[in-house]
């Protein structure tokens, strides 16, 4: 069916996770193809940027958040990992659209009232997403 696939993964939600790499995993078109999981760090409030020690922070924060995904996906799997920094939907969009993805799988919540008027990243990537997209509740 599809030959990359983007599992965008939301760290403190991994559980809800655990669907969306099952259903890229069924949604492969064979052992080529591939799955990539990837966790987006949000920037640091403007309040922090003055610290000298941000760079150092940002650097730390990548490393551990690269290790914890990876530890989700598992040793050994066919999954790469991979982390990028700025804003959740933008960054997938742009990632998908950057490595030739042709099929995001994602996970959501159920909308709850604010998720109306500011929209939930779920959202946000299916409506600006350059493939097609999946999504896993």
């Amino acid at each position: 069916m599809y030959r990359k696939i983007l599992v965008p993964v939301e760290p403190s939600h991994v559980e809800r996770h655990e669907h969306a790499l099952k259903m890229a995993r069924a949604l492969k078109e064979d052992d080529a193809s591939e799955i990539v999981a990837l966790t987006v760090i949000e920037p640091v409030p403007g309040y922090f940027a003055m610290a000298e020690t941000l760079p150092d922070l940002q650097l730390k924060a990548g490393e551990q958040t690269l290790k914890d995904l990876r530890a989700f996906v598992g040793e050994g799997d066919e999954i790469t990992t991979r982390v990028l920094h700025g804003h959740a939907a933008t960054e997938i969009n742009a990632f998908a659209e950057r490595e030739g993805v042709d099929c995001i799988v994602i996970a959501s919540h159920k909308p709850e009232f604010v998720d109306y008027f500011l929209g939930s990243t779920a959202a946000r990537v299916v409506r600006h997403a350059p493939c097609s997209v999946h999504v896993i509740r």
